[in-house]
């Protein structure tokens, strides 16, 4: 009698593990979560939210009212052609998001420097970017600091490219206890491709994720 419930069960059960291992296989993890063993635990996320998502048994999303936010962290693609950072370039890339971010959060959520009972701690990553190399002029040189200028450069250009399937990576943290409370991995495929192409128009991608952010955080508290 209760075989073929079981055997509806069995394949249903087969079907539901097959699509989650395509779906995270389909996403480069960067590893800013830490070790495979956290990353193993993420499950399907809703429809129209992040893609993967975990959330610790019995935690109420509701007692936190206000967030303290890291600066955004950026990993580049496995495999990316060029590895190459310009540290300035990546300076102003980081406070360009963490702008946005202060942006999308105003008049939604609080956002403060010091934990307190009622605050989370959010970590931010924007993962599986490319550099493009820079074109080198023939003028790139280190001016002597005895000459006032430490650093000439010109006539170099270069951009970021999403790599058809940029990613966010997300870890939520209470705030006192450090404890990782919620994870969320994000993934964007072609509209980032022409977003990150030229360095100027990645804040149309930092705008985006930002909104991300906040529905993210939304979507925890229902």
């Amino acid at each position: 009698m209760n075989l073929l419930p079981r055997s509806i069960l069995s394949v249903t059960l087969v079907f539901a593990l097959t699509a989650f291992a395509e779906a995270a296989a389909d996403i480069p993890f960067s590893g800013f979560f830490g070790n495979q063993t956290i990353y193993d635990q993420l499950q399907p996320g809703p429809k129209g939210g992040a893609k993967l998502i975990w959330k610790k048994t019995g935690i109420n999303p509701d007692k936190y009212k206000r967030f303290m936010v890291d600066s955004v962290i950026f990993f580049l693609a496995n495999d990316a052609d060029y590895k190459g950072i310009d540290p300035q370039e990546m300076k102003e890339l980081c406070d360009a998001f963490n702008r946005e971010i202060a942006a999308a959060f105003r008049n939604k959520y609080e956002i403060v420097t010091e934990p307190a009972p009622d605050v989370a701690r959010l970590s931010i990553a924007i993962t599986n970017i490319k550099p493009s190399k820079p074109a080198v002029s023939a003028v790139t040189s280190v001016v002597p600091v005895s000459l006032g200028v430490s650093l000439l450069k010109k006539g170099v250009s270069g951009g970021w490219s999403g790599s058809g399937q940029t990613c966010m990576e997300v870890m939520v943290l209470d705030s006192l206890s450090n404890e990782i409370v919620f994870l969320a991995v994000d993934q964007r495929q072609a509209e980032f491709e022409s977003r990150f192409t030229k360095w100027g128009s990645a804040n149309d991608a930092f705008k985006l994720w930002s909104a991300k952010m906040v529905e993210f955080i939304d979507r925890t508290r229902k």
